[in-house]
């Protein structure tokens, strides 16, 4: 699958204490997930890897996306598709430099400022706008709220952009319709997937409130 056909993208850590990696992210494919990104800040690079050979076959067998956090050396040596930075991490053009052209690249934004420099940047394929409500897999990051979805929708159409953007941020089955209705047609969840009990469950319902791209 292309990357700008992707609604549904997922963030998940190797589920170490669960044992369950690979269950888990067959049950969120299978779900609609698009794209599974593998993000762990307690493992080392060698397990990283490991992990995302795992991630890799299962993605390829249901013919979905998989994607690095943070690590251009690691996303090179995975030979991920996707690979995603923050502000403060590694810049898009050096990762550009450094993975080539066909990995998709994306790029976390938190103000308006951002997303006006991610709508003009040459070297990114997708960005994400968040937090839109506090969460705890990203301590300390104060929530944007939904006015800056807006501003994203809004820039973009002003923009005649046709980057695609995923709003991102303790988005789950309370709130995702509140997310649409700001302009994002793209999401990126955690723990709405990864704590429930039906993975696929919980994917195809989230899924089921996204618009239709095109």
């Amino acid at each position: 699958m292309d990357h700008d056909d992707a609604r549904l993208y997922l963030c998940t850590d190797g589920r170490t204490e669960r044992g369950d990696f690979a269950d888990f992210l067959d049950a969120a494919f299978a779900g609609g997930v698009d794209i599974i990104q593998l993000r762990d800040k307690s493992i080392e690079a060698a397990e990283e890897l490991e992990l995302l050979g795992v991630l890799r076959d299962v993605a390829e067998r249901h013919g979905k996306l998989w994607a690095v956090n943070d690590r251009a050396d690691v996303a090179a040596l995975a030979a991920a598709p996707v690979f995603h930075i923050g502000q403060k991490d590694l810049p898009p053009a050096s990762a550009r430099r450094l993975l080539g052209d066909t990995v998709a690249i994306g790029l976390s934004s938190h103000t308006p400022g951002q997303i006006d420099a991610a709508l003009a940047a040459e070297t990114l394929d997708y960005f994400c706008v968040g937090p839109l409500w506090a969460t705890p897999t990203k301590p300390g990051r104060a929530a944007v709220g939904l006015e800056l979805a807006r501003y994203a929708t809004e820039r973009a159409i002003d923009a005649g952009s046709i980057l695609p953007w995923f709003a991102i941020g303790g988005i789950d089955l309370t709130n995702i319709e509140q997310v649409v209705a700001a302009g994002a047609s793209r999401v990126v969840v955690v723990r709405a997937i990864t704590e429930a009990d039906d993975p696929t469950a919980a994917a195809q319902r989230l899924r089921a409130h996204l618009p239709t791209l095109g």
